[in-house]
């Protein structure tokens, strides 16, 4: 790891700690978005450990400071779901964009690195599709469970098999191979394959 990206990453590790919510991470109270970056990177270098730093950043990055823009301040329903989840994705880049031209990495890095993160380009650019496939396997990993146990509780498994088949569909075939070798709870599991029937 060059100096630039470890202080990058160190960075970004900065903001994230200041997340006022926590979840239990390693058996410790962590900042919710810290743990996600860890975990999102831990993803990244275990099944594609050939990856480029300016993807290693972007994947680190893809949830920086995300309680800055709650999702309650934009209109309910799936419009503004959608305005909210564009509004993260522009400030993760431009504060991601900021730190990497403080530890200079050019302009031009720091653009596509804000692309990667902006999710431009899905099925096209294979750094953001990487980047989708680290997020959707950090979310099978880790928050699968917690989600799911959300919506049953309310009586709406279909819900759940619904997103993941969305979830499946941001995907590669790499991904899908990754995602199936997955150890997943017995119930988890069992949602996977409803939602792939």
């Amino acid at each position: 790891m060059t100096t630039q990206l470890a202080k990058v990453l160190s960075a970004i590790d900065s903001i994230n700690a200041q997340d006022p919510n926590q979840i239990i991470f390693n058996n410790v109270s962590t900042p919710k978005e810290l743990a996600y970056s860890q975990q999102m990177s831990a993803c990244l270098a275990q099944y594609w450990p050939d990856a480029n730093e300016l993807l290693k950043i972007a994947v680190h990055a893809q949830h920086i400071q995300r309680w800055q823009l709650k999702r309650s301040d934009y209109p309910e329903g799936k419009a503004g779901y959608y305005s909210w989840r564009i509004a993260q994705g522009k400030h993760h880049a431009q504060l991601t964009m900021a730190l990497m031209l403080e530890q200079g990495y050019s302009d031009e890095q720091a653009q596509v690195c804000g692309a990667i993160i902006r999710k431009e380009n899905l099925k096209s650019n294979s750094d953001t599709q990487t980047l989708e496939d680290v997020a959707c396997l950090v979310f099978l990993s880790h928050y699968f469970d917690e989600f799911a146990a959300t919506y049953i509780a309310q009586d709406n498994e279909a819900k759940v098999v619904r997103i993941v088949k969305l979830t499946w569909g941001k995907m590669s075939e790499q991904a899908h191979t990754i995602a199936l070798g997955l150890t997943l709870p017995e119930h988890l599991a069992a949602l996977v394959a409803k939602a792939l029937n």
